[in-house]
């Protein structure tokens, strides 16, 4: 009997992990961000060579605003706009979360942005799945298989949630798991779709908000009271409905925090961009640990890897680095996200106990 293996961001990019939180307009490779604009004739890159265009994207995201960051898509959904571009994105993103490691991975985006060269949505999802699957075929070959799953999102400051919510189940059998808003949250609150989630729920859909990042705890309480949600997209402020006036033991939850950790409600927690966009003031502060130590259903996840130059395995270092993790915590973190896929339960089940649980067992000696 060996013992653990060291944790390193090498021997992390080992583990298999489950991924629920992810935009594929933040997970663009920069030389595809240059190529793709080359070719569609986009010339308003912030740079010219991929070394800088990253480190252009990595700086204007960490602003400490959530509106200064999302300003950072203009150029990625900008070079989305054919079918070709789409595919390659998709196939591209499969492929580099399994390369970390990744076995499980919910990626989402908002096909109403990516009409402005004459798609209509339904070729936009089409080609997004081709492009999930060849890059999870690509990805099997290479010997890392990766089960990727699509969600809608729908834009919370535009007026189509409803059409976007019709799509997802649309196209749910054929590799779209579910639905989302995102977008600023301040002034555009989640009850304001209400009409769509209706329709999700009338039809037996799965769906996860952006709620409780930029906005606090009304933004949560409306998301799971008035639309009924399944999960919460980052959900950090559900600490404002938390005191702990001493050692955690005694920590009071409020009604909502209550209800979000009885029903075990997943929190789609995403560590570097809650930092980044003035979510939580620093990784030290973030309520992660407060929260994983409470048992609410946490996860680990990376938002937006472009933005933030992150990945799944840099996410979880992060963590251990500043939480002191071990493998077991890292392995709980993963079955909670395995959990709470929008994907049939024995599929859930098969992907923990044949990958997830036996290849953590071999990190933990």
């Amino acid at each position: 009997m060996t013992g653990p293996m060291p944790l390193t961001l090498a021997s992390i990019r080992q583990a298999p992990k489950a991924l629920l939180h992810d935009h594929l307009d933040g997970g663009l490779r920069p030389a595809t961000v240059l190529e793709l604009a080359a070719d569609c004739g986009y010339h308003d890159l912030p740079a010219s060579d991929a070394a800088a265009l990253g480190d252009w994207f990595r700086d204007a995201a960490d602003s400490g605003s959530l509106e200064r960051y999302l300003e950072t898509f203009a150029h990625t959904v900008a070079v989305m706009q054919t079918l070709e571009g789409l595919r390659r994105v998709a196939r591209e993103c499969a492929q580099d979360l399994a390369e970390d490691g990744v076995v499980y991975a919910e990626v989402r985006f908002a096909p109403e942005q990516h009409l402005e060269r004459g798609l209509n949505l339904d070729q936009v999802v089409e080609h997004t799945l081709a492009g999930f699957r060849e890059g999870a075929e690509l990805a099997a070959a290479a010997g890392r298989p990766i089960v990727v799953t699509c969600l809608l999102t729908a834009m919370r400051h535009a007026a189509r949630s409803r059409e976007i919510a019709e799509l997802a189940v649309r196209w749910r059998d054929r590799g779209v798991g579910g639905f989302d808003i995102a977008g600023a949250e301040a002034g555009y609150p989640p009850s304001r779709h209400l009409d769509a989630f209706e329709y999700l729920r009338a039809n037996s859909a799965h769906f996860t908000i952006h709620a409780g990042e930029a906005f606090g705890l009304p933004s949560i309480h409306e998301a799971l009271a008035f639309c009924g949600c399944d999960r919460l997209g980052h959900g950090v402020r559900i600490t404002d409905d938390i005191r702990v006036p001493g050692a955690i033991e005694d920590a009071q939850l409020g009604p909502v925090a209550n209800y979000v950790r009885d029903m075990r409600i997943p929190l789609e927690l995403c560590p570097t961009s809650n930092v980044q966009t003035g979510a939580v003031p620093s990784l030290d502060k973030h309520p992660f640990d407060l929260l994983a130590r409470l048992r609410f259903r946490v996860t680990v996840n990376t938002d937006n890897r472009l933005m933030s130059d992150t990945t799944m395995s840099r996410e979880m270092l992060k963590l251990v680095e500043t939480f002191d993790y071990g493998w077991s915590d890292l392995e709980r973190f993963t079955i909670n996200a395995m959990k709470s896929a929008f994907i049939p339960f024995p599929e859930r089940l098969r992907i923990i106990d044949d990958i997830i649980k036996p290849g953590y067992a071999v990190l933990l000696g």
